[in-house]
Parts: C-alpha cells; sequence; structure tokens
C-alpha cells in the first residue's frame, strides 16, 4: 500500500495542450476518482501515470519515487493498469495460463502454476479457465482475468480505466464489488477514471472533476449526494448526474 502524488503534470500534442498542470494526491489504500466529460483528460493521466505515454512534464510520484526514474521492470512491478476494453486488452491467441505466466516470468516469480492458480481464485474464476482462450470467455470474465493479470505480480498501485464500462450492467455490479473486496482484502491504492458518478459514489473516497485538462476541484465522496461542490462546474456535473438518477 503506497501514495501517490501528480504534480504540474502537463501534456501537449504540437500546439494543442491537453494537460494543464494537474495536481492532486492519492493516500495510501485510497481508491481516488477522476469524472468529467469525453476529452477532459481522465486517461491521459493514466496513461502518463503509467508511462504509456512519456511526453509530458511534471512529476508522478510513488511513495516519493518518480515513475521516470524507474526501471521498466520496477514500475510495473509497483503499478499496473486494468483498460477498459476487456475484449481488446487480452491477446485472442494466447491461452489465460499464457496471459497470467508471462508477467510472472519477466518478474522472476516462481510458483508460477500456484500463484495463477491463486490470482484466478482471487477474481472468482476456476482453475481451469488456465487453458482457455480470450473468445470461450465472456465481457465479464475477461475483465476479470484483465483485472487477475494486473494483480498477479502484487502492485502497490492499480489504474482503472473504466473497467466497467465495456460490460452489462449486471457484470458491472460484479466487477466493481470484486475491485471494493479486492481492496479492503490486499491493500490497494486505486486510480479510478469513471464517466458514471455512480461508480464514483460506490468506489472512491475522493475525486477530482475534470473539464478541458484542468482539475476543476477535489472533492470528498459525499459530495456527490450533498452535491457540495462550490466550482460551478462541478456543481452541473453533479446535479445532471443526481437528476439522471432520480428519473431512471
Amino acid at each position: 500500500m503506497k501514495p501517490l502524488s501528480i504534480r504540474d503534470l502537463s501534456v501537449s500534442f504540437g500546439a494543442l495542450r491537453v494537460l494543464h498542470d494537474i495536481s492532486f494526491d492519492v493516500r495510501a489504500g485510497e481508491c481516488f476518482g477522476l469524472v468529467g466529460e469525453s476529452g477532459s483528460g481522465k486517461s491521459t493521466v493514466l496513461s502518463c501515470a503509467a508511462m504509456l505515454w512519456s511526453q509530458w512534464t511534471g512529476r508522478v510520484e510513488i511513495d516519493g519515487v518518480s515513475v521516470q526514474d524507474m526501471s521498466p521492470a520496477e514500475r510495473c512491478r509497483t503499478l499496473q493498469m486494468v483498460f477498459q476494453d476487456p475484449y481488446g486488452s487480452l491477446h485472442p491467441r494466447h491461452a489465460i495460463r499464457t496471459v497470467l505466466s508471462e508477467p510472472l516470468k519477466i518478474q522472476g516469480f516462481d510458483n508460477r502454476d500456484a500463484r495463477m492458480e491463486q490470482a484466478l481464485g482471487d477474481v472468482g474464476l476456476p482453475v481451469d479457465f488456465l487453458d482457455r482462450y480470450p473468445h470461450q470467455l465472456s465481457g465479464g470474465q475477461r475483465q476479470r482475468v484483465a483485472i487477475a493479470r494486473a494483480l498477479i505480480v502484487e502492485p502497490d498501485v492499480l489504474l482503472l480505466d473504466e473497467p466497467t464500462s465495456a460490460l452489462d450492467v449486471s457484470v458491472q455490479a460484479e466487477i466493481l464489488n470484486l475491485l471494493a473486496k479486492l481492496r479492503d482484502e490486499k491493500g490497494f491504492t486505486y486510480i479510478m477514471v469513471s464517466h458514471d458518478l455512480a461508480v464514483v459514489d460506490h468506489m472512491c473516497d475522493r475525486f477530482a472533476v475534470m473539464q478541458t485538462g484542468r482539475v476543476v476541484e477535489v472533492l470528498d465522496h459525499d459530495a456527490i449526494s450533498s452535491n457540495g461542490a462550490t466550482e460551478p462546474y462541478a456543481r452541473e456535473l453533479i446535479a445532471a448526474s443526481l437528476e439522471y438518477e432520480r428519473i431512471a
């Protein structure tokens, strides 16, 4: 369990600046949400933190150590990411055994069979799924495998990029409950990107509202039900979500 700090994170694509001096802190063991409309820069923040995009300025630190100063192996051991699309994040020609064994080989873990079986058990899948292929799994099962792949190297921080948005509503609830259970059991620190404030309400201790590449306001979880935001955009976003929930 380690804290994460982001300071003055900025990204430009040519003349277009897409992140403007983003700063926030995530406490050790906390689930911190990033919310905002499409194009606000939420997923870009995660891509920078994971060094999937390296052309940025500022500082991203995990327990005081910059991700830019970590070796790739150390960074992947410390930080893992679960992507939005469970259909695109698994290699279609690789059995689940290969999907889970590769990170263990790269990181030099022993007892690989036992670790793979444990990882599947942690996400609620039977051991015989090791010999299945992605096309033999449902969307929810694929996302559970993706979570198992992220967890198997025992990271301190998990970056969750809309991990349930591509799933049916009933499966969404299962995955969210699984993530909450794993955080309670293993003490992970989460950053979760979501469009859905109901998901943030269920999962997150605090959250940042983003607009056009800026953090508008950082709020406690309780601000959703009471609409305790002070910035106009944040208030409008929460009010629209509450109205939608009321109508639905």
